[in-house]
């Protein structure tokens, strides 16, 4: 049986034109896009969850950073990260940058990192991607000499994930310890902040 060297291309083989392929070709779709994903991770939760947070007189984690740093000067970390378990319905919880809010930015002119538990995100609970959010800023704190500061508002461990989310404090209790005498370390209780 003798094959054709030089195939025409039948309908099935013909290169398509991707989703993406049009959106890298149309470079304002893809600004508008991005601007629509951060304002709506500026949501957490969501409106109900922030009306809720609001009625129990407490601000929402982005406030509470606004409140503090010098204005315009944080500038967010990992925003986008999403947890990855699926078990226990979680799978239907994905909210970018989980539960909690990191960076860094200015108090008086001077460099500070921070993490501030977004109670509106599942109930602010530590998870895996909590955890990795909080170490790295932590690991940035330590190489560049400047305070970590956290933001605590919390019902404490996320069950769902179990040993996942108790690893996470191990990371996060290490690097406490790695911390302690090197840079100023200040947590701030704002809820409930059970656990850990």
């Amino acid at each position: 049986m003798k094959t054709d060297p030089n195939p025409q291309p039948t309908s099935d083989t013909t290169p398509q034109k991707s989703e993406t392929s049009e959106r890298v070709d149309d470079p304002q779709s893809l600004v508008a896009e991005l601007k629509e994903q951060r304002e709506k991770i500026k949501l957490g939760g969501g409106p109900r969850r922030i009306e809720a947070q609001h009625a129990k007189g407490k601000l929402t984690a982005r406030e509470r950073i606004a409140r503090l740093l010098d204005e315009g000067t944080f500038q967010e970390i990992d925003a986008y990260v999403t947890q990855r378990h699926s078990n226990f319905g979680m799978d239907k919880q994905r909210h970018p940058g989980d539960s909690v809010v990191t960076g860094f930015g200015k108090i008086n002119g001077r460099n500070v990192c921070l993490y501030a538990q977004d109670f509106t995100v599942s109930g602010g609970s530590f998870s895996e991607v909590q955890g990795q959010k909080v170490a790295k800023a932590m690991d940035l704190a330590l190489q560049a000499g400047v305070p970590v500061i956290g933001l605590n508002d919390s019902v404490g461990a996320r069950i769902q994930e179990g040993v996942y989310s108790l690893a996470a404090y191990a990371e996060l209790f290490w690097r406490n310890t790695q911390a302690s005498g090197v840079i100023p370390q200040i947590s701030v209780m704002l809820g409930p902040c059970a656990g850990g």
